[in-house]
């Protein structure tokens, strides 16, 4: 039930379109306005008659100060929520160099508008809990803090501002693309099958797909499956830590993977030093890319993707022996290096890491599908917590995953595994 307010209270009109109740958005929406200390009075509610029919909602949102209330409204434009009349954008300039002005609009991964003089201006690169810069007076782009400089003209507060979320595609009577959260329980058949199909259709559309892969993918022996799909033309980026460039090299040199025989499933002798010996051997070639050049490096996962010209982005951790010549030690610089491949993703895949793909999640659009393979159905959970709501996922060996995939993909390939 809505509190009695006071007349003093600032209010503004919202609205929201889309299965309100079946996705439980009209719930997130009232719960999100309570937890930001606010109020509400929802105004006009019309309930879509069919499956695939939209509800209507315009809620009236109150809250005791104005700071209080643009914060509410831009909290609730994540579940794409827009002010009724959203009135003109607010553009203050930066003083100071990595730091935004009192009350920047931070910003959703969905499909952003900004009013300037009167015309809306579509905001390139979507991406979450960034500010809103503006170029001239036709550009408006996201910008990570690190990166604001003094004179830069920032978005602040939620007026002028509004989003586009996903129209969902789930056809009445059909079987919607990954229409769960999470998977576990349903024939992974028909998920291998249906991401094989997303991939497709990302590449027919001359989109990339982009890879997000933790060292999972070496430790279960599915490199020789994840080889053949970038022979296949399905892996266009691959966004990863040095654990798996480092594995995927100690298996090409030494047939292990911690240390660990990959045909026999046991440790070998020395088998310890096997990965930090790869890595040196890497770092007196010049490069990953030097190494395959030199002859020193002639098989696996960072092979194909040389061989093949394929981009891949490394981004280190303080835990990282080594690390590899090609890893990001500086975690800013690495993020600019994965936002720069980002440009024409049609499709993304996330197998076997919690950190690099929550981190990937943060910067992709909502408007590219995403799907997260986990052995850990807490991966998938921790991507949509932070915001990622296009995320579904599959629990599963990641391993078998691969090569199902590999099957559904790559002609011609057979699972290797012992």
């Amino acid at each position: 039930m809505s509190q009695t307010r006071s007349p003093q209270a600032h209010q503004e009109s919202v609205e929201i379109t889309g299965h309100l109740i079946d996705e439980g958005s009209l719930s997130r929406v009232l719960n999100d306005i309570g937890e930001y200390g606010g109020d509400y009075v929802v105004r006009q509610f019309d309930i879509g008659h069919g499956t695939g029919d939209p509800s209507y909602a315009r809620i009236e949102v109150s809250a005791d100060d104005e700071p209080t209330l643009q914060r509410i409204l831009m909290r609730l434009q994540t579940h794409g929520v827009n002010q009724v009349e959203p009135g003109e954008a607010e553009v203050v300039e930066a003083d100071r160099d990595g730091v935004f002005p009192d009350g920047f609009y931070s910003s959703t991964n969905l499909e952003t508008q900004v009013r300037l003089q009167g015309r809306w201006v579509a905001v390139s690169n979507p991406e979450m809990d960034c500010g809103l810069v503006v170029d001239g007076d036709d550009a408006v782009r996201t910008l990570p803090m690190s990166d604001v400089r003094a004179g830069m003209r920032v978005v602040c507060g939620a007026a002028g501002v509004r989003v586009t979320a996903p129209v969902s595609t789930k056809a009445e009577g059909g079987f919607g693309f990954m229409e769960s959260d999470v998977s576990s329980e349903k024939p992974q058949a028909v998920l291998v099958r249906q991401v094989a199909d997303g991939m497709r259709e990302a590449k027919q559309a001359g989109r990339k797909v982009l890879w997000v892969g933790g060292p999972g993918v070496v430790h279960t022996g599915a490199a020789p499956a994840m080889v053949a799909l970038v022979e296949a033309g399905y892996v266009d980026v691959l966004f990863a830590g040095n654990a798996l460039a480092t594995h995927d090299i100690e298996s090409a040199l030494y047939g292990t993977s911690l240390g660990i025989d990959l045909a026999r499933g046991q440790g070998v002798e020395h088998g310890h030093e096997h990965h930090i010996r790869a890595i040196n051997t890497i770092r007196k070639a010049g490069s990953i890319r030097d190494a395959v050049e030199q002859g020193v490096l002639t098989s696996g996962i960072m092979h194909a993707l040389v061989t093949h010209d394929k981009e891949f982005v490394l981004v280190g951790s303080v835990r990282d022996d080594g690390p590899l010549p090609d890893v990001h030690t500086d975690v800013i610089v690495g993020q600019r290096a994965m936002r720069a491949q980002l440009e024409g993703a049609g499709f993304c895949l996330m197998v076997a890491t919690m950190l690099h793909s929550v981190a990937t999640g943060n910067i992709l659009p909502a408007s590219v599908p995403l799907v997260c393979v986990d052995i850990n159905p807490a991966t998938v959970t921790k991507l949509a917590d932070r915001g990622s709501s296009q995320a579904r996922g599959i629990v599963t060996d990641v391993g078998l995953f691969l090569e199902q995939l590999a099957q559904e993909l790559a002609p011609g390939y057979t699972r290797q595994r012992g």
